[in-house]
């Protein structure tokens, strides 16, 4: 491994605790109830769809890979 993927690593590390902090204390409730996202229930049965949700997910991190790439030249 080269030394430049250190850093990286420490980044990664401090994001997940963030978000891991951040869903802990409640901040991200919304999440998964978003609209276009289906639930359903019938009896002890739940079927969930997070639809919206992971094209919620999918475009943030497109933006972050796209921002990492240009910053990476």
């Amino acid at each position: 491994m080269s030394r430049e993927i250190g850093p990286w690593l420490v980044g990664l590390g401090v994001f997940v605790v963030v978000v891991g902090a951040t869903a802990w204390a409640g901040g991200l409730a919304w999440f998964g109830r978003l609209p276009g996202d289906i639930r359903i229930e019938s009896g002890g049965t739940r079927v969930y769809l997070p639809i919206t949700s992971m094209i919620l997910v999918s475009v943030a991190a497109s933006v972050v890979l796209a921002i990492v790439r240009r910053i990476r030249g």
